[in-house]
């Protein structure tokens, strides 16, 4: 179902998960040269914990993720960043519908940060991940927002980002 925003123009959202085949390499390295690429291999010990940003889940206690440094903000801008995030072997990339929110969020105290045309942050904030498919609404009603990134708000790693549809 989509949405009206106050000016009466539908808005609609897309989330979207990273793909896997940018990290399948990093399942067949070894422990050290995972270390050369800023990763480690790890097993899960809680649920939810792990969250996978391919999957767009939190991974299963005793599976084994990648945590890795990545790059999430590529653009050239002050704003470039990097952070670390999991990612779980042989799984597939989620492909949200649109207007939809993965539960993986719904327990999560989501930070957003929108950016313009231009890579910059010009709106940020937090919210109950439960209330993050209005939050996102809401914040797309501004035009010069071109696209918004999702971060965990307590330990500060990227989840996933959102464009308009």
């Amino acid at each position: 179902m989509q949405e009206k925003s106050l000016f009466g123009k539908t808005m609609s959202f897309q989330i979207h998960a990273l793909p896997h085949d940018q990290f399948d390499h990093l399942f067949t390295m070894s422990d050290s040269e995972l270390a050369n690429e800023r990763a480690i291999r790890t097993t899960v010990t809680t649920s939810p914990g792990y969250p996978c940003r391919v999957s767009l889940s939190d991974a299963n206690i005793g599976e084994t993720v990648i945590l890795v440094n990545f790059e999430h903000q590529t653009a050239d801008s002050p704003y470039r960043a990097a952070h670390a995030i999991f990612v779980r072997e042989n799984i597939k990339q989620a492909k949200p519908e649109i207007d939809v929110v993965p539960k993986l969020f719904d327990s999560r105290l989501i930070s957003i940060r929108a950016f313009d045309d231009k890579h910059h942050i010009v709106q940020a904030d937090v919210f109950d991940g439960s209330h993050l498919k209005e939050s996102i609404q809401t914040i797309f009603q501004d035009t010069k927002i071109e696209y918004l990134h999702l971060h965990n708000a307590k330990p500060g790693c990227y989840l996933a980002r959102v464009t308009r549809t």
